[in-house]
Order: C-alpha cells, then sequence, then structure tokens
C-alpha cells in the first residue's frame, strides 16, 4: 500500500465505487444503457453574469419547480442531480458510525455507495418476487434506521412499489426515520407521485431529476421535496454554490410553460417506442421475459444473457447487465431510444442463434 493510501480513510480504501455507465465506456453508437433520452434538446444560455456566484436556491428555478410539483418553494431543493440528494440526506440526518440507512434490492446502487463514503451502515431487506416490500423484514430491521430509499418506479426494474406498501412504511416509521421516494422516472407515471402525500407525513421525502424524462442528463440537476423543516436542515450542509449559472439557467428554461409541453411531448414519444419494443422484444427467441414497466427503460430476461450483451456491445448497442443484482439473473436492462434504436436492436438480435423472428412480425 502507498503512503498516499494509507492516509485514506478505511472504509474509502475498502470502497468499491458505482459503475455509472460511463465508467463502463464502451465504444457503441447506440447508446441503451444510461435511461437517457436519446436526442439532444437545445437550449440557448439567457444569463452572462458568469464574473459573479450564483444564487444557491436561484429562486427563479424553484419557483418554477414549486409550481410544477404543486408545493411551496420552502418544500424544494436544487442540488447537483438527485444523487447529491442522496448524499445530503445522510449528511444531514446519520451519524457515522451509530445510524443506518435501508434499502430494498435489486434497486439503485448508489444509497450504498453514499452510505459507504459517510461511513454510515446500510442494511438490506430483498424485495419480495414481484419486487414489491417486503414490510415484515423492514420492521425487524428498523432499529437504528433514520433514511429508508425507496425508488418508485424501481431502478432497474421497472415497476411502481405498492402505495398501500408504502403508506403502512410511513406509518411504521413517524418520527422514527425517514423515508425517501426516489422518483427519478415518474413523469413517465405522474399519477404515481408521492408529493401529494408530503403534507400527511413530515418525514417523507421525494427525489426528482431533470435526467430522464427532461432529457438533461448532462446538466446534472435534482430536486429534493419536503417539509419546509427537512429543506432547512439540508440547506445547513449543501454545497454553498451547488448550481453553476448555465446550469441554472437551462433548468429554468426546462421548466416554462414550453419546455413542459416538450418533456410530455418526449414522454408520449418513449412510452410509444416502449411499447413497440416489448412486442418485438417478446417475439425474440433469445428472451425469457419482458418485464412490465413504467419508465423509460425494460428489464429483461435472457436465455444467454451474457453472451447476447457481449455480441451487442462488439456491434456497437450497449446495454446494461444487471446479472450480479439481487434476483436479476439473466437480465439486461435496456433504454428505450429512438425508434430507428429499438428497430436496430431487434436486428440485431434477429441473428444470434436460436432468434429467427421477421421484422414483420416484430
Amino acid at each position: 500500500m502507498s503512503n498516499i493510501e494509507a492516509l485514506a480513510r478505511a472504509n474509502v480504501r475498502a470502497l468499491t465505487p458505482y459503475q455509472s455507465a460511463r465508467r463502463l465506456g464502451g465504444n457503441g453508437d447506440v447508446w441503451l444503457n444510461a435511461n437517457e433520452y436519446p436526442l439532444a434538446v437545445p437550449f440557448d444560455l439567457s444569463q452572462q453574469t458568469l464574473n459573479r456566484y450564483p444564487e444557491c436556491q436561484p429562486k427563479a428555478l424553484i419557483a418554477r419547480y414549486a409550481a410544477y410539483a404543486g408545493l411551496s418553494t420552502e418544500q424544494v431543493l436544487v442540488s447537483r442531480g438527485a444523487d447529491e440528494g442522496i448524499e445530503l440526506l445522510i449528511r444531514a440526518f446519520c451519524e457515522p458510525g451509530k445510524d443506518a440507512v435501508l434499502f430494498c434490492p435489486p434497486t439503485y446502487g448508489m444509497y450504498s455507495v453514499s452510505a459507504e463514503t459517510f461511513g454510515v451502515e446500510y442494511r438490506t431487506v430483498n424485495a419480495r418476487e414481484n419486487w414489491q416490500l417486503n414490510l415484515d423484514a423492514i420492521a425487524e430491521k428498523l432499529d437504528g434506521v433514520k433514511v429508508i430509499y425507496v425508488c418508485s418506479p424501481n431502478n432497474p426494474t421497472g415497476n411502481l412499489v405498492s402505495r398501500d406498501d408504502l403508506r403502512q412504511l410511513l406509518e411504521m416509521t413517524r418520527d422514527k426515520a425517514l423515508v425517501v421516494a426516489d422518483e427519478a422516472y415518474i413523469e413517465f407515471c405522474p399519477d404515481a407521485t408521492l408529493t401529494g402525500w408530503l403534507a400527511e407525513y413530515p418525514h417523507l421525502v421525494v427525489l426528482r431529476t431533470l435526467s430522464k424524462a427532461f432529457a438533461l442528463a448532462g446538466l446534472r440537476c435534482g430536486f429534493t421535496l419536503a417539509s419546509a423543516e427537512v429543506i432547512a436542515l439540508l440547506m445547513k450542509v449543501i454545497a454553498p454554490y451547488p448550481l453553476s449559472t448555465p446550469v441554472a439557467d437551462i433548468a429554468t428554461q426546462a421548466l416554462s410553460e414550453q419546455g413542459l409541453t416538450l418533456m410530455k411531448q418526449h414522454v408520449s414519444e418513449i412510452i410509444a417506442t416502449r411499447e413497440w419494443l416489448v412486442d418485438a422484444l417478446r417475439q425474440c427467441a433469445c428472451v425469457e421475459t419482458v418485464f412490465p414497466s413504467q419508465t423509460n427503460y425494460l428489464l429483461v430476461r435472457f436465455t444467454a444473457a451474457s453472451e447476447v450483451f457481449k455480441s451487442l456491445w462488439d456491434r456497437g448497442i450497449i446495454l446494461r447487465d444487471q446479472n450480479k443484482q439481487q434476483g436479476l439473473s439473466g437480465c439486461l436492462r435496456i433504454s428505450v431510444g429512438t425508434r430507428e434504436e429499438s428497430e436496430r436492436l431487434i436486428a440485431a438480435l434477429k441473428t444470434l442463434p436460436g432468434t429467427s423472428v421477421s421484422m414483420e412480425q416484430a
């Protein structure tokens, strides 16, 4: 071990970093591995005040997101993606070496990485076979838990978590822990949002992002929605200037009336392509199961997932391997790209051994 490495915290030396789609790389031209919107959305910068520090919480941006979410401005915090929101909650509410966070695999990998980074214990309660919450098992592990993360729709499975289960979870955690509903994909099923429950449950927190339906993954802009009391605590630990001026500028434009209309058009297009892709995949001989999805991606179980993944990778079609996730053996996650990209994916699958379905059938 080098002297420099020896200086690092023990938990950081032992940490396995989150393997984002960009870290994993690839030389593809059909990128279906990061749940991004497949086409660029043009914006023009209107702010030319880069010589000045930005507002910590840009008023115009906060006001627009509050209006969009149906909340007051005191209930909204903007950060560098929802990932920063995940970390801020741990920093503000969890004592390292004392408190814990809890989540239910298979789910988003940053919950564990964020906890480990801050020296906070994380506990897992595996989801049931239908990827719903195991409430009895959660209840047994709540002692010392300060934050519970529930991704709904869940990444990478694509399913919504039962509202009845979420309500039971909120009831059992009153005055004990925060329940954080990660709604990164909620624009694809807006009626499922829990923002309407914030008044009833002061320990509920909702995470949002502009990375998915708003087609702004490169912007790194997310939101934490919660009671004014929770937001005030997070403001104590957030960076002095979390959003650059250009980010705040573009995000504010994206939340204009015109921007929201464009987002909804994109969502409709993605859902239509998703339904076409579901039908096409189900007719491929190498596909065992296409799981229902309320998102811009599909979880698919293949008869020979590793071979399918590598074959597509070699052809420049990059998917996300989920084989190592709890209960997801043989599964790959496929982002919904353009119709052309989806057709190229199906055409490539047709050439693999045992896949003989025609494009006309698909």
